[in-house]
């Protein structure tokens, strides 16, 4: 199993990027799959997650309206387009089946909101 998140950076407030996971060695797109993310001295939460359909999808209060969760199971990858980015989205940016499996974390990518 592996996971590789890329597409992080730094980015000035009100900015916007767009992360992506590419999976393989599971059923990737028989899964749900989240977003979740862990900033400096806090433990990781979670972000968003979609239905292995695509068609239905959840998020964190602090994201509603700036982030959007999506997937193309024909190339075993997740996106998170980020946009409005504030410090407080600063953190390292994970992807991961929802419920999580602990032996599917990857590297993560850093995002850095900073002006």
């Amino acid at each position: 199993v592996r996971l590789v998140e890329s597409g992080g950076g730094l980015v000035q407030p009100g900015g916007s990027l767009r992360l992506s996971c590419a999976a393989s060695g599971f059923t990737f797109k028989f899964d749900t799959m989240g977003w979740f993310r862990q900033a400096p001295g806090k433990e990781r939460e979670f972000v968003a997650t979609i239905s292995w359909t695509g068609r239905s999808t959840t998020y964190t209060d602090s994201v509603k309206g700036r982030f959007t969760i999506s997937r193309d199971n024909t190339k075993n990858t997740l996106y998170l387009q980020m946009d409005s980015l504030n410090p407080e989205d600063t953190a390292v940016y994970y992807c991961n089946t929802h419920p999580t499996r602990r032996d599917y974390w990857g590297q993560g990518t850093q995002v850095t909101v900073s002006s």
